[in-house]
């Protein structure tokens, strides 16, 4: 008997990383069809003779999970179940190219929010400089 639910709970387990595969894998596959360079690169923009081409950074990021088991403290040896999944695109603008007179410029875009790790770890580093320097006024 004891053979019999471990072949069965083997198979069960075996099932799900099968399902949890092939869900991980379609998904790979659909996020991949839209990894293209038009996310990067929006459509151009003529005017007066002046060619723009908006350029931004594009993220992916996609997970899933499956699940069986069997329950802690359950005495029928009933099986467990469980599930997941999720995904997430995330773009921001990085700049343009500007192409003028057969000459092409790149100009970036300045974000302010990406200064701030830099003023954190500045402010951190400050911190520390002026803690160190107290200890050794008192010691």
């Amino acid at each position: 008997m004891t053979d019999d639910l471990s072949r069965v709970l083997r198979e069960a387990q075996e099932a799900a990383s099968s399902a949890s595969a092939s869900f991980i894998e379609r998904l790979a596959s659909r996020l991949g069809l839209h990894a293209s360079a038009s996310a990067v690169f929006g459509d151009p923009v003529d005017r007066d003779g002046v060619t723009v081409i908006p350029v931004a950074k594009v993220r992916w990021g996609f997970g899933g999970g499956s699940g069986r088991g069997i329950e802690e403290g359950s005495e029928t040896g009933e099986i467990g179940e469980g599930s997941g999944g999720g995904g997430g695109v995330m773009a921001s603008p990085v700049g343009y190219i500007e192409i003028q007179d057969g000459q092409a410029t790149f100009h970036r875009i300045k974000d302010p929010a990406s200064l701030v790790p830099l003023v954190l770890a500045g402010a951190f580093a400050g911190w520390l400089t002026l803690r160190g320097l107290a200890k050794l006024l008192r010691g």
